[in-house]
């Protein structure tokens, strides 16, 4: 009982280091996000509730998500097309760009 407590932390801890991407390009990310702008907006902050707003995202999030539409493993009529032809690169770049940007915050 307690070696499958191990192993699982280990694993766990195994599976988080291998989460951890390595830092993409911020400029060449935002010259890639001009084709990411019709509908997630210039700055990943888009203005139409259908398109999920990318600015100030968690990297990982951002690469995952990207990764999944390109393998397949995520499905989606608009995104899977458009992620395709991505390399790896360019996924990481897309996502540190998209990271940095400030996120809008609704006024209360």
């Amino acid at each position: 009982m307690m070696m499958n407590k191990y192993l699982t932390l280990s694993l766990g801890l195994l599976m988080l280091a291998g989460s951890v991407h390595a830092a993409g390009d911020v400029a060449r990310g935002k010259a890639k996000s001009v084709t990411c702008a019709a509908c997630h907006g210039a700055d990943g902050n888009s203005a139409v509730a259908t398109f999920p707003k990318l600015a100030g995202q968690n990297v990982d999030y951002l690469v995952h998500s990207l990764t999944a539409y390109k393998k397949g493993t995520r499905k989606n009529a608009m995104m899977s097309p458009m992620a395709a032809p991505l390399s790896a690169s360019e996924i990481e770049d897309l996502a540190a760009y998209f990271a940095s940007q400030s996120a809008l915050t609704q006024k209360k």
